[in-house]
């Protein structure tokens, strides 16, 4: 999948911008501040229809503005669906309110434009994938499961919907009202968890295989944790049973998929808390690797990467493997502050981002 063309108007700190895409994509270089990752984020909105950075659509428009237009126009691809499309996100500042469409058609989902434009994005904060705390390895999984399964996406939103309404009964106090939003919360958590699970069995060997090939040396481990028993939507009624005392106290679900984790682990160490920081962050890419390929094997096709920063910390022997593992097969963009913080085996078309205009 390659992006053609990129149209941004008033978002972040970036000049207005209506530009063709190389096919093999672009190394962005500049100082830090300049844009180089606002280009990147206006690259991925379209992709989920929000911030890789996990801000708002009122951070995302320029300061001030009366909000943001992007717009990806992607060439047809080599999967199912080979027609080219134009995906758009806008958001207007005096409404507050987002609109996407998809070849000029709004959609009333989210959903619905999910899987026109797909990429993997790499910044240098993913290491907390490795290093952070549960939550950040449970959104790396419900975004890489929702772009690699519709049905896991659906499932997702109708157990958040569920979950928000129960903890909201939990926190005034009415217990039997809580208890109302068992059964959807039961149908759709059960599909979350069996979809985890299903994709923890193949990443297993996948973060060994990854981690063995950007030369980090201990043999990894991934494991979900969780309880596997609620993969069966009849389980969920005896288990939040014996939650409900808990539930009740805490005024807060304490049972289901929002409390999972993924431990990683390399020569039987857990990263999180015992591992470097140069074994952390080959976890990170470990996890950035196995998301690119789930993605390929889901959809039929290479994902866009867009690498921030990701080359700066590392020797020229691994920006090298590492260069060979991500950057071929793939359109690429990536940032870097020079370019000799950038891989001696790279092949891109340089772009300079200077004072949030592109060049």
């Amino acid at each position: 999948m390659r992006a053609e063309r990129l149209t941004v108007r008033g978002f972040r700190n970036l000049a207005d911008l209506d530009r063709e895409l190389p096919s093999a994509g672009a190394a962005l270089l500049g100082r830090n501040g300049q844009g180089k990752t606002n280009f990147l984020e206006a690259l991925y909105y379209p992709v989920l229809g929000r911030s890789l950075r996990a801000a708002s659509d009122a951070e995302a428009g320029r300061l001030g503005g009366p909000g943001f237009q992007v717009e990806v126009r992607v060439a047809g691809g080599d999967g199912p669906d080979r027609r080219a499309h134009a995906v758009a996100v806008g958001f207007q500042a005096s409404t507050r309110r987002k609109r996407i469409a998809v070849d000029g058609a709004d959609v009333d989902r989210t959903a619905d434009a999910i899987g026109h434009w797909v990429a993997v994005a790499f910044l240098p904060s993913d290491v907390g994938l490795a290093a952070g705390s549960a939550v950040e390895r449970r959104q790396y999984l419900d975004r890489m499961l929702s772009l690699a399964d519709r049905g896991y996406l659906v499932a997702l939103t109708r157990y958040r919907a569920a979950l928000a309404q129960r903890n909201s009964a939990l926190r005034q106090g009415r217990p039997e009202l809580a208890q109302a939003f068992d059964p959807p919360l039961a149908t759709a958590g059960a599909r979350v968890v069996r979809g985890r699970i299903a994709w923890s069995d193949g990443a297993a060997s996948a973060f060994r295989d990854a981690l063995a090939s950007i030369d980090e040396l201990g043999e990894g481990e991934l494991t979900y944790r969780g309880r596997s028993e609620l993969a069966d939507a009849d389980a969920w009624g005896p288990v939040l049973h014996e939650a409900r005392a808990a539930d009740e106290a805490r005024r807060t679900t304490t049972v289901g998929p929002h409390r999972d984790d993924v431990a990683l682990a390399i020569g039987g160490r857990a990263l999180r808390p015992y591992g470097s920081t140069g074994q952390q962050r080959s976890g990170a890419v470990a996890l950035k690797l196995i998301e690119l390929a789930t993605l390929r094997d889901a959809c039929g096709f290479e994902p866009a990467l867009l690498l921030d920063d990701v080359f700066a910390e590392l020797d020229r022997e691994r920006q090298r493997r590492l260069a060979e593992r991500l950057l071929t097969g793939r359109q690429v963009f990536l940032t870097a502050p020079r370019r000799d913080e950038l891989p001696e085996n790279l092949d891109l078309e340089v772009w300079t981002v200077d004072g949030g205009v592109v060049r």
